[in-house]
């Protein structure tokens, strides 16, 4: 049975960082395309960060240059190192994996994902 699990999810202030793992059981992390959503409380789950088989890497406008998604192979874990945090990053974080690569037109489409992990809280304070 294929398992994500995150963790990492803090209360932290403005301007504050914190990093999310993904450990994966029984998929391969490497091999598919991964990805980190969101969800807010009173709106949709969207899309924030996801990487391909290889190294491509995509990311919601709403955190380029603040949040970084990378990968340990080794560890067959996924990570979401989020800086500059703000107020509206405020959401339970979910982890997500595919059985194929990333598609080139939609790498972010929650479509694309067929595995998901329970989610962890991430509480950012002003």
């Amino acid at each position: 049975q294929v398992q994500l699990v995150e963790s990492g999810g803090s209360s932290v202030q403005s301007g504050g960082s914190t990093r999310l793992s993904c450990v994966a059981s029984v998929i391969t992390v490497s091999n598919r395309c991964m990805a980190w959503f969101r969800q807010a409380p009173g709106k949709e789950r969207e899309a924030v960060a996801g990487i391909n088989t290889g190294v491509s890497t995509y990311y919601a406008d709403s955190v380029k240059g603040r949040f970084t998604v990378s990968r340990d192979n080794a560890k067959n874990t996924l990570y979401l190192q989020m800086d500059s945090l703000k107020p509206e990053d405020t959401a339970i974080y979910y982890c997500a994996a595919a059985r194929l690569p990333c598609r080139s037109d939609r790498p972010l489409a929650s479509t694309t994902y067929n595995y998901w992990g329970q989610g962890t809280q991430v509480t950012v304070s002003s």
